[in-house]
Order: C-alpha cells, then sequence, then structure tokens
C-alpha cells in the first residue's frame, strides 16, 4: 500500500480505488466468501505478532498522556482479533445480497419494474483509536463488493498497518485486486481534508470518532457523509419492572465497558421504582467507582443510603453528556411519558432502552422514542452490528436517511431500478 504524502498520492489512492470497485461490483460471491475466511485464519494465524505492533501504540499513547478510555480503545486483546475473525466468518456465511432483484412488479403497460441492490462503489472511511475498525470495514467493503480507502487515527497507526497487510494478502490470496482496500499510512492531517472532497473517486465518507472530528467532516465534505456524532444512551427504569432483571441490566448497560458509544451515559427511573431501584444499583455503581451525577430527587434517595456513593448534583449539561468514562447522569421521573420527552430533548439519538412489565409502555416507548435503536428489557451495549448478527459494522449512524443504526452490508449498498420488459413502447 503506497505511502501517502501528498495530493497527487491521495488522488492515486482514489483512482486506484475505483478501478477496484468496478471489479469487485462482479466478483462472485464465492471469491468475496473465500477472502473472508482467508483473512479470518490470517487474524487468528498472527495475534503474537499483531500484540506486538500494538503495544508499539499503547505505549506511544500511555507516554502522550492520552486519556484512559483511548488506550483502553486502541487495545488489540486476543478476545478483540477474535471477535474480528469471527465477524470475518458471520460475513462470509450470509447470504450475498448484491444483485438481488426485490419487488418486482407488473404495470399496466406490461413492464416489469423492480429494485436491484448494487455496491456504493468507494466509501472513504476516517477512523480515530480502535485498530479493530480497519478489520471491520475491510470485511464489509468485501462482502458488499465495494472499495474503499481508510484513514486511522495516528495514536493506531502501527496496528492499523499491521492489520491492513493481512487484508492485502487475503485478497491477493483470493484474487481479488490488492486495491480493494487501501490504508492512509501516513498520519498527515491534511490527508483527511483531501479525502473528504475527491467527488471524482469516494462516493461516500464515514467518520467514526469523536464529535469534534465528525462536525468537521460534514461541515467540511464535497461528498455525502455516513454519521454519528455521540452516544448519549438512555436507559429508563419503569414501574413496574422486574426489580432484579432491571439492575442486572442498568449494571451492564454502564459498568460491561465505559468507552463504546453504546454504554449508557443517563439512567432514568420511574418515581413508583426508584425507591427500590436506586440504592441497589447506587450500591452496585459505587463498588465499581462510578460517579453518580443526580437530580435533586435521586440524589435524595441515595444520600440516604448506607453505602459510601460518589454523588453530584447533576447540571443541564449533564443530560447531554457523553462521558465515555466512570460517571452517570440519573434522574427520577413521573412515568413513561416524562422518560419519552426526556429523551427525544437530551439523547444524541443512538440507543435508548426501557425496562418495563407492562407491554403497552414497551410499545408506547417503541414508536415514540426518536433514536436509532431502541430497546425492550436488554442492555443498551448491544446495539452493534456483530450482535445485532450483521458479521460487523461501519459504525452506527444517527442518521435519517439511507442508513440509520448499526451500518452494515445493507448500509453499504444502494438500490438501482431495473425494468423487464417484451418489447413494449409507450403511447
Amino acid at each position: 500500500m503506497s505511502t501517502t504524502t501528498n495530493t497527487t498520492d491521495t488522488q492515486t489512492l482514489g483512482l486506484q480505488a475505483k478501478q477496484a470497485s468496478a471489479l469487485m461490483a462482479k466478483a462472485a460471491a464465492a471469491i468475496k466468501n473465500a477472502a473472508l475466511r482467508k483473512l479470518a485464519d490470517l487474524l487468528r494465524a498472527n495475534v503474537e505478532a499483531l500484540q506486538i505492533d500494538n503495544a508499539k501504540d499503547l505505549e506511544r499513547a500511555v507516554t502522550a498522556g492520552l486519556a484512559t478510555p483511548m488506550v483502553d480503545r486502541l487495545r488489540l486483546t486476543p478476545k478483540v482479533i477474535e471477535t474480528c475473525a469471527q465477524g470475518c466468518e458471520q460475513l462470509a456465511a450470509m447470504a450475498d445480497i448484491i444483485g438481488e432483484i426485490t419487488a418486482l412488479r407488473q404495470q399496466p403497460s406490461g413492464i416489469r419494474v423492480g429494485q436491484m441492490r448494487v455496491p456504493i462503489g468507494v466509501f472513504g472511511m476516517i477512523f480515530e483509536s480502535r485498530p479493530n475498525v480497519t478489520i471491520e470495514a475491510a470485511s464489509l467493503s468485501i462482502k458488499s463488493g465495494n472499495a474503499c480507502i481508510l484513514r486511522g487515527g495516528s495514536e493506531a497507526i502501527e496496528s492499523n498497518k499491521a492489520l491492513a497487510r493481512l487484508v492485502q494478502q487475503a485478497l491477493v490470496d483470493s484474487g481479488l485486486p490488492a486495491h480493494a482496500v487501501q490504508l492512509v499510512q501516513t498520519t498527515d492531517r491534511a490527508v483527511v481534508g483531501e479525502l473528504i472532497t475527491m467527488s471524482q473517486y469516494v462516493d461516500v465518507i464515514i467518520p467514526r470518532g469523536g464529535k469534534g472530528l465528525i462536525e468537521r467532516i460534514s461541515r467540511d465534505a464535497k461528498v455525502p457523509v455516513i454519521k454519528h456524532l455521540d452516544g448519549n444512551c438512555h436507559t429508563y427504569v419503569d414501574d413496574p419492572c422486574d426489580l432484579a432483571m432491571a439492575v442486572k441490566v442498568a449494571d451492564n448497560a454502564k459498568t460491561n465497558k465505559f468507552s463504546p458509544c453504546n454504554a449508557t451515559e443517563s439512567l432514568l427511573v420511574a418515581r413508583g421504582a426508584a425507591g427500590q431501584f436506586l440504592p441497589l444499583i447506587g450500591a452496585i455503581y459505587a463498588a465499581k467507582g462510578v460517579e453518580m451525577r443526580c437530580d435533586p430527587e435521586a440524589l435524595a434517595l441515595l444520600q440516604a443510603c448506607p453505602d459510601k456513593m460518589v454523588l453530584q448534583p447533576a447540571s443541564e449539561a449533564d443530560w447531554y453528556e457523553e462521558y465515555l468514562a466512570p460517571v452517570i447522569s440519573i434522574k427520577v421521573v413521573a412515568g413513561v411519558d416524562e422518560a419519552i420527552a426526556h429523551i427525544n430533548q437530551y439523547s444524541s439519538h443512538h440507543t435508548d432502552a426501557i425496562l418495563t412489565r407492562d407491554h403497552m409502555h414497551a410499545q408506547q416507548f417503541l414508536r415514540e422514542v426518536d433514536s436509532a435503536s431502541v430497546l425492550v428489557n436488554t442492555s443498551t451495549r448491544f446495539a452493534d452490528g456483530f450482535e445485532y448478527g450483521l458479521g460487523a459494522e461501519i459504525g452506527i449512524s444517527t442518521d435519517k436517511f439511507h442508513a440509520r443504526g448499526p451500518v452494515g452490508i445493507e448500509g453499504l449498498t444502494s438500490l438501482k431500478y431495473v425494468v423487464l420488459g417484451e418489447g413494449e413502447v409507450r403511447g
């Protein structure tokens, strides 16, 4: 993969991707699946080597004083690598939707009109921190018959290079074009500005990272952008609820891992359940070092508990905040109506969950909460392409057009109309 050092080199990447996309669009499903299985094998065979390269990034990140959540996102543990390999295999096992014709209908004129699913062409992926995104993006690109240009963060450059080499090997060994997946190997930020304006080569840009990065790309891009700005996710504990289940799920939604965008950042509790629920979850959060920023009602209930807790009054800004840290905002609400109103006002429309025993409340929550993923009686941590059975995800879109929620194969495709006739002419 060529090192990008100037505009000419970036243009070369674009041209190579465009040429490769034409070959990928017509590649047989069996060949694409073989490349994915080969990539899974290579990942498993190179765990130790990948961790050596990853250790260089981790050492540099710690020395630079990178925040703990960012360092956590950088780690290529054996578990992370295995999940990537499984994602490749899951994608390989899925049906190939490219070329599929749907909704074919006979018209009065005699023609039949339907829609065919086709690859988008070339997408540019700009991401930070997590090196496993290199594999997720590459594998989805292969399966969906696209070509892609990947630009990872400088903090993960050695890990991304190592992973990209395995991707290229899998492509070549399977008879697919090497340039179907290209990694920008420089850390020069000017490349981002070039990539997001190459409309002659790039069909869509997918940023995945901090709010600042995504806002900048959305503002400056000259090609369409699939984006999500942040993950201010909510868990609402309803009245009535299964108390034990609610405690278990609210614990997992926050503390399973603090850094992902699908971790719960705000806990809403119905007044009728708060007296029993809050002391229980408060004790668990306290034991795990979670700071709780509370509205006056929640604060009063938790201050009365015997357990030592880190409590703070919540500010207005806390209701909007994506902490990505052991901090959670907590508010007592009257019931499901107030919970929905609060979520629609303050959430980032990423993922929100209700824990309830009331079927009508669950249905109301599903209908009225305006988010990309809405869950009933389960953890927000499930909002993930792999967990949804998509094989992997390119990101989680909070847009309302083209793709929403975890973006898998379908999100990287488009539909074109196809018309089948037998000599009909229009009168």
